[in-house]
C-alpha cells in the first residue's frame, strides 16, 4: 500500500497588521516595557555635522493620511561612513545611523532628528549623494516598502548620483528630493510619502 503525503499550501501574504506598533513600538502602544523605545536617537549627542529635522506624513491612494505607519531610517554619518562592525572605528561615539519612528495616530505625521549624511560611495561605480534609507510598513502592506530620502540642496551631487539616474524621468526623480526650510534656526526637511497614485513615491526592490 502506497501511502501519499497531503502538503499544505502556502497562505497569502499577511500585512502588517495593526499590532506591528506591539512589536516595534510598544510605547506607542500603549506598553510601558523599555525606559527609551528602541531606535528613537539617530545620530546621538556626539555626531558632527549640520543637525536637522526630517519630517512628514505617508498619504494613500485617495490623498488621506496612513496613520498607523512605522518607518526605520539608515543613514551614514556626516562624512559618509556608515556604523557597522566592519566600519573601522569611522563614526562618532554612540552614532547608530539607524532610527525608527511612527506617525501620530491623530495626524498621520512624522518625524526625526538627526545630522545630514555626507556622500557615500556607491556600489558599484561613482558617488552617492547624501540620502537617507527609509523602510516602510503599515497596516494594508504586504511587503515593507524601501524608498530613499534626498535632499534639494545638493543638486549638484544629487545629478551625479548613480541611484537617482537609474530613474526614468524628472518628475519621478522629484518624488525622492525633501524640500529644505527652517524653523527656529534648525534646517527642516519635508519628505511625503506617496504609495499609490499620481506622483507616487520611487520605491525599490531590495
Amino acid at each position: 500500500m502506497t501511502q501519499t503525503l497531503d502538503y499544505l499550501k502556502e497562505s497569502p501574504s499577511q500585512t502588517a497588521g495593526p499590532y506591528v506598533h506591539i512589536g516595534l513600538a510598544p510605547g506607542a502602544a500603549g506598553f510601558d516595557i523599555y525606559n527609551q523605545e528602541l531606535g528613537w536617537d539617530i545620530a546621538g549627542p556626539n555626531a558632527k555635522g549640520e543637525r536637522i529635522r526630517v519630517e512628514g506624513i505617508v498619504i494613500d491612494a485617495t490623498g488621506s493620511p496612513v496613520k498607523d505607519v512605522l518607518l526605520e531610517a539608515w543613514q551614514a554619518n556626516a562624512a559618509g561612513h556608515y556604523a557597522h562592525p566592519q566600519g573601522g572605528g569611522k563614526v562618532e561615539p554612540g552614532f547608530r545611523g539607524w532610527g525608527r519612528v511612527i506617525t501620530d495616530f491623530a495626524t498621520g505625521e512624522w518625524g526625526f532628528d538627526t545630522v545630514k549624511p555626507g556622500r557615500t560611495p556607491g556600489r558599484n561605480v561613482g558617488t552617492q549623494a547624501p540620502h537617507i534609507n527609509l523602510w516602510v510598513v503599515a497596516r494594508g502592506i504586504n511587503i515593507g516598502l524601501n524608498t530613499r530620502i534626498y535632499f534639494e540642496d545638493e543638486a549638484e551631487a544629487n545629478a551625479e548620483d548613480p541611484v537617482l539616474n537609474l530613474i526614468d524621468g524628472e518628475r519621478r526623480r522629484a518624488t525622492l528630493i525633501a524640500k529644505r526650510s527652517e524653523r527656529d534656526g534648525q534646517a527642516v526637511y519635508r519628505f511625503d510619502i506617496k504609495l499609490q497614485g499620481q506622483d507616487e513615491t520611487v520605491f525599490f526592490d531590495m
